[in-house]
């Protein structure tokens, strides 16, 4: 029988030795001279004096190529410039010439024959709402680029801390932004199904680029395919570089466009203009990112055309130049950037152009 003191014995700290407790696990492995002659010895824990200094980003070696590589920045608000005052008070002044030119018109048709003046006046009357029309068109192109640029800029700004109702508004703007077209209508369903299951602002985000924008971008790889196509087979049969030139900036013009209208922008032509001149300097900022990714590759395209033949090298050169633009026109187009969906690159437009190239080689070759 255990006795009282037994039952209730404090308890105590008993040591162990290391020694002791990795012993069985050696017990079957033969052991050296050396290590019977040394036995391990306990270190006391001791503090480390001194402040700890944290490495800042940019003196980091491994995050210095990181931040060396160029960002293209957000697109500013136009300022204020005396460029823009000259153009709108030289604008202003031929307003007012027209003006009093067709008043004057008018006033002496009424004075020779009524008739004549009664048809003069109507049709500018006419004239004048064709002209209002095409005013509000242009603006309402305008509105729709810098709207598209807003929207691009918010989803930019989405991350973990964001609410998720201000990611569901936001891809409801989106949404009501590329309008009832049949390319969106099975993402419009996909996102009204599962509106209040996805809590997380940026898997939300993903979900809507991959539903709503998924179609549409295969839609604008197959007309940067087409563009780079015709640009390469005329340039190849062209007998000038003059033609090879005006068809290359109609083409490139024409793509442009048909990115911006498939993506909701429908620009004018003012807008038109703008929005070129944007891809112009897209393409001029994100050059030496993708250089790997095209430049690279274009020169391979040309030494493997070159062997084909010299035109249809530069045909491929051509379409691979027309190919960029086009991928320009779809990062300033979206209203959405390139998040959970693939960038388009290059290289994926690089095989089609080659073996089109070839294809027309072996048709030349054969009698």
């Amino acid at each position: 029988m255990t006795s009282s003191d037994d039952r209730y014995r404090t308890p105590r700290a008993v040591r162990i030795d290391e020694s002791e407790v990795d012993a069985p696990k050696r017990k079957n492995t033969p052991r050296s001279k050396s290590d019977k002659a040394t036995k391990t010895a306990h270190r006391d824990p001791k503090s480390i004096s001194g402040a700890v200094v944290l490495t800042e980003p940019q003196d980091d070696p491994f995050l210095a190529e990181s931040l060396e590589l160029p960002i293209a920045e957000p697109r500013t608000r136009r300022r204020f410039s005396f460029g823009k005052l000259l153009a709108a008070s030289v604008g202003i002044l031929l307003s007012i010439a027209i003006a009093f030119w067709i008043d004057t018109l008018v006033r002496e048709l009424f004075g020779r024959l009524p008739w004549l003046g009664w048809t003069a006046l109507g049709v500018t009357i006419v004239g004048s709402f064709a002209l209002l029309a095409l005013i509000w068109r242009e603006l309402r192109g305008l509105a729709r680029l810098e709207k598209v640029a807003d929207l691009r800029a918010a989803v930019e700004k989405i991350d973990e801390l964001t609410p998720a109702k201000d990611a569901r508004k936001l891809v409801h703007t989106v949404s009501g932004f590329l309008g009832n077209r049949p390319q969106t209508a099975r993402g419009r369903a996909a996102l009204a199904d599962l509106e209040n299951e996805i809590v997380d602002a940026p898997q939300l985000m993903n979900f809507a680029e991959r539903e709503l924008l998924g179609t549409l971008d295969r839609e604008a790889k197959a007309l940067v395919v087409s563009a780079a196509r015709r640009v390469s087979v005329v340039t190849a049969i062209s007998p000038r570089a003059s033609i090879d030139l005006l068809f290359v900036a109609w083409q490139a013009v024409r793509l442009v466009r048909s990115i911006a209208v498939l993506y909701g922008g429908r620009p004018g032509t003012f807008g038109m203009i703008r929005l070129f001149r944007d891809v112009v300097a897209h393409l001029a900022v994100t050059g030496t990112v993708a250089a790997g990714d095209s430049l690279i590759r274009q020169a391979i395209g040309h030494g493997i055309a070159a062997r084909i033949s010299a035109r249809l090298g530069e045909g491929v050169i051509n379409g691979l130049m027309t190919a960029r633009i086009g991928i320009s026109a779809m990062d300033l187009c979206r209203p959405m950037p390139f998040s959970a969906l693939k960038r388009p690159g290059v290289g994926e437009f690089f095989t089609d152009l080659t073996k089109m190239a070839g294809n027309n080689s072996l048709d030349k070759t054969k009698p």
